[in-house]
């Protein structure tokens, strides 16, 4: 249940940027507004998501999914009533933001659920929804073929739906710690913790770069390979696809590998590929080749870092310290559309803003192999060396 209200909160939160280079056209907008226009959601669900955790760790995610699906109907059915203005769109698509915190109402309840030795591949499995950008990027599109307020109908259908069931369906683990104190006090331990802002620092590259490929993609592909915009969404939804089913095997290797050396390694590879597309190669094969080992990458740091969440958080911050992470991934992904517009606006061209991927990537891969390998919950001793079947031992 929660990764298939992750999922369709997430389609709800992509619902503009399939749609962008149509926007573009009717309002008359600049490459720059453009971006804007798509990274507003991205900005406000980012930031959003730090109340939510917090709140989660107090109320509960029985509460918190329903409620958080059924408030994102509002702006999704907005959209049906401002596309001639660009002024109202950025306010709804600052509303349309609350449908991206839902991934900081997950991660605590799928993590209270399951033992360490499983957590990994459970909270990999969850961060399959962020497929919801997939399925936006392939579906949105074409369903708009059928009439244009037709997208926005159909994902407030679901999630009114899912509201129901969610209520419903889902059940917080009963003993699960639940904090007596503020939500500032809350927010201000999880803050002072170091490890939460090291992995909010590498989670800012994973899951940024895909959350900046998924709003920014489409654009990319019909400005640069002068795709038709149903092509580049179904390219960009190839794209989250490979995100999507290396999440779980980041989770998954993490289980049985340090996450900090899967997450070097995937970074190693983002860094690589993203110096190859910065060259312009054709699309077929040399760019779509780089983009979907990109993809891999990304997907796969994304869920290993969460794996080091897993670890290294007492189980009554968890929600609080994912809501940090997971709002400073999302900010990950704001920066990124606006400076590959501006970059393109002034240049014409996107190498740069992919050497800049190329420097971020390859700065996480260095600092989480050399830092983050020797990283443990804060207040305890060193641990000895065990393996992993060792330790899993009864």
């Amino acid at each position: 249940m929660a990764t298939i209200g992750f999922t369709l909160t997430f389609w709800a939160w992509d619902l503009i940027a399939p749609l962008a280079s149509w926007y573009g056209d009717r309002l008359s907008l600049s490459s720059f507004e453009q971006s804007l226009l798509v990274a507003v959601p991205v900005l406000v669900g980012s930031l959003g998501r730090i109340p939510a955790g917090a709140l989660t760790d107090r109320y509960g995610a029985r509460r918190m999914f329903p409620l958080a699906a059924a408030l994102t109907i509002v702006p999704v059915l907005l959209l049906t009533v401002v596309k001639d203005s660009y002024g109202l769109m950025l306010a709804v698509g600052f509303l349309l933001g609350l449908g991206g915190t839902t991934f900081a109402i997950g991660i605590p309840l799928v993590n209270s659920w399951f033992p360490p030795a499983k957590r990994g591949f459970a909270l990999g499995v969850f961060g399959m929804g962020m497929g919801g950008v997939a399925l936006s990027g392939y579906f949105t599109p074409r369903i708009a073929k059928h009439g244009e307020n037709l997208p926005f109908l159909v994902v407030a259908v679901a999630l009114a739906v899912y509201a129901v069931l969610a209520a419903l369906l889902i059940t917080d683990r009963p003993d699960r710690p639940v904090p007596s104190a503020s939500l500032a006090h809350r927010l201000g331990e999880a803050g002072r913790l170091r490890v939460t802002w090291e992995l909010s620092a590498l989670y800012a590259i994973g899951f940024g770069g895909i959350v900046a490929f998924g709003v920014y993609l489409p654009t990319y592909l019909k400005t640069w390979y002068e795709l038709d915009p149903t092509d580049a969404g179904t390219k960009a939804a190839g794209f989250a696809l490979v995100t999507v089913v290396f999440r779980p095997i980041g989770g998954w290797l993490s289980d049985r590998i340090h996450p900090a050396l899967v997450t070097s390694a995937a970074l190693g590879v983002v860094a690589l590929l993203a110096i190859v597309q910065a060259f312009d190669p054709p699309l077929n094969p040399g760019g779509t080749t780089a983009l979907l080992l990109m993809a891999a990458g990304l997907g796969t740091a994304s869920g290993s870092v969460f794996a080091l969440v897993s670890q290294v958080t007492p189980q009554a911050q968890v929600g609080s310290v994912t809501g940090i992470v997971g709002a400073t991934g999302g900010l990950g992904g704001f920066v990124p559309p606006l400076v590959m517009g501006a970059i393109y606006s002034a240049k014409g061209s996107y190498s740069i803003g992919f050497m800049l991927l190329s420097d971020l990537a390859l700065a996480g891969c260095v600092y989480a192999y050399g830092r983050m390998r020797n990283v443990r919950p804060e207040g305890e001793g060193p641990r000895p060396e065990v393996s992993k079947v060792a330790a899993r031992r009864p």
